[in-house]
């Protein structure tokens, strides 16, 4: 589930530990040959580039796997890489709504497993539009919780950069601005000496939907179902999880 909540961190989610990693690899991966691809295999000269190269190192991908992504995507292999950016929007328990999105090189593919992995667990395909709307595109950027940081200090550092707000969760602090800001504020943590990740554009839910524990049951298998996909980047959600439920949902394991 992309973006940072407070059910992301559950047992549930720790899952496939090693499948996750992988998936999270191959995710980085597909950043870089996109960028190469658009600009070229020289960092200096692609700030995209340099930028997805940076996010997969400070997510520990291998340097031999960056350096062949490059060269894939700058079409120094002999390869073709052409990925399609696609939305699917969907409709899961009590109400919540999904939107999913994928980077593809098979357009038929994407819809045909997304469409499967939907409807097997729990949940329906939505016509175009019918999600989108109660989304809106923000930059979110992660940064660590150390002993002593404080919530103050990080609005404190982002706030001249554009952050429209800071929130506090149990692992990390959340900075929330428009998407188009997000270099700012990575140059002002920078500037701070603080340390992030997940520094994405994200589609965030204007309004969130409880889920009672068995709402939250099929929720969570509806979207591990999706994640699992190779062509799903990221997958967002507008459910909310209260911490009661997540309670009962612990004592269950």
């Amino acid at each position: 589930m992309s973006g940072h909540s407070k059910w992301a961190t559950t047992k549930h989610k720790k899952a496939a530990i090693d499948a996750k990693r992988a998936k999270a690899f191959a995710k980085y991966i597909k950043g870089i040959e996109v960028a190469a691809r658009m600009g070229g295999a020289d960092t200096a000269g692609n700030p995209a580039l340099e930028l997805a190269v940076s996010k997969a190192k400070k997510n520990s991908v291998p340097n031999d796997n960056i350096d062949r992504a490059v060269k894939r995507g700058a079409g120094l292999t002999g390869e073709t890489i052409d990925y399609s950016e696609i939305l699917y929007e969907a409709r899961g328990p009590q109400g919540t709504a999904l939107y999913i999105e994928c980077l593809t090189d098979n357009k038929n593919r994407a819809a045909s497993e997304v469409r499967v992995a939907v409807t097997r667990h729990g949940g329906t395909m939505a016509d175009s539009g019918s999600v989108a709307y109660l989304f809106e595109r923000k930059g979110v950027v992660e940064v660590a919780r150390t002993d002593g940081l404080t919530e103050d200090d990080v609005l404190m550092a982002v706030l001249d950069a554009g952050a429209d707000e800071v929130i506090e969760e149990s692992e990390v602090f959340e900075v929330v601005s428009d998407a188009t800001d997000l270099p700012g504020i990575r140059q002002a943590l920078d500037a701070s000496g603080l340390d992030y990740n997940n520094d994405d554009p994200q589609f965030r839910p204007t309004m969130t939907v409880d889920l009672d524990s068995e709402g939250a049951k099929k929720f969570l298998k509806l979207v591990d179902a999706v994640e699992e996909l190779d062509d799903v980047q990221n997958v967002y959600s507008n459910a909310d999880i209260p911490e009661s439920v997540l309670a009962e949902l612990d004592d269950e394991d």
